[in-house]
């Protein structure tokens, strides 16, 4: 769980006067997330939210509608009053990858939504046991995998997730034989890792942390262009032997659409100000998160990029719809 304590602390350099009589925001603002309360989505918004409050002077007040792989909540804000008093919080997974996963959505990605800005990007490293790996880098480990008798075992949190594909795409690309096996998150992926159930993982940065800094879990390489700060001595994918491995889950801002405009560009103006505070910044990074604010363009223009490749890392996961 990413810690509270370090950006809501950086919050409170960044509030600025409540806007005038009459303007929007003049009451409270609901903000839907899609996945249970504790995790990194949840957590980030409600400081995201408390950041918004004190910029705008209304709450920005979270409502967790969580389930069916975030579709619930996703739906939810869709099916919202496109008055700008109603936003969400979004993953990626829910816009790209659950389309090609279930045979009905109960929204349509491309003309529910307006796209409001960025949220943050979530960096994964390759992460294997000390105790049971020998390997100390990542070419290491690929050779040392593909001599396993029956391949490896791999986690992740689930059929489907970003962390699931990621690992796929590992094991292909380093021609590893591997079973896939799904936990309900790293709470469970860890411990399993550490009794050597299973061999590796491509998961979030945040949640391994803590186990990397104790030496118990080591970090062979992240998905990032370019190493995490707080990493320093960890290479990128590319670094690594790994050409063409840039994959992070993000998530973005969002409201129903038919939002009015001049609201969906204030807000991404106030997202993106407040996101460019760089002792925000610094505090995000130390808990394994980049902000990334941008305008609803660049969040469409992203979207389209990507969809490609996740399209090919769900073909070679094997994962299929529902």
């Amino acid at each position: 769980m990413i810690q509270r304590r370090g950006l809501l602390a950086a919050s409170t350099l960044l509030a600025t006067p409540a806007l005038g009589q009459g303007a929007w925001p003049n009451r409270p603002v609901r903000v839907i997330v899609a996945f249970p309360p504790g995790g990194s989505l949840d957590v980030m918004t409600r400081l995201a939210c408390e950041v918004m409050t004190q910029r705008l002077g209304q709450s920005f007040v979270v409502e967790t509608r969580s389930g069916a792989s975030g579709n619930i909540g996703t739906e939810a804000l869709a099916r919202a009053t496109p008055d700008g008093y109603t936003i969400g919080t979004v993953s990626m997974h829910n816009i790209v990858i659950n389309p090609m996963l279930f045979t009905r959505l109960p929204f349509d990605p491309a003309k529910d939504f307006q796209w409001i800005s960025a949220m943050w990007d979530l960096p994964n490293v390759a992460v294997v046991p000390a105790q049971h790996v020998p390997a100390r880098t990542l070419m290491e480990f690929l050779a040392w995998a593909r001599e396993r008798p029956g391949g490896i075992s791999y986690g992740s949190s689930g059929v489907g997730t970003t962390i699931h594909l990621s690992g796929a795409f590992l094991l292909n690309r380093g021609g590893i034989q591997g079973t896939h096996v799904a936990f309900r998150g790293a709470a469970q992926t860890i411990p399993a890792m550490l009794s050597g159930d299973i061999q590796v993982a491509v998961d979030n940065l945040a949640s391994y942390t803590p186990v990397i800094a104790e030496g118990r879990i080591r970090a062979l390489a992240v998905t990032m262009p370019e190493r995490w700060p707080t990493l320093p001595d960890v290479p990128t994918m590319a670094e690594a032997g790994l050409d063409n491995f840039n994959v992070s889950p993000w998530h973005l801002w969002a409201a129903p659409a038919g939002t009015p405009r001049a609201v969906v560009d204030r807000l991404s103006q106030e997202i993106r100000t407040a996101f460019a505070d760089p002792a925000l910044q610094q505090r995000a990074i130390s808990i394994g998160t980049r902000l990334t604010g941008t305008t609803p363009e660049q969040v469409a223009e992203r979207l389209q990029r990507e969809t490609p490749r996740w399209a090919e890392m769900v073909r070679i996961s094997g994962a299929t719809p529902e």
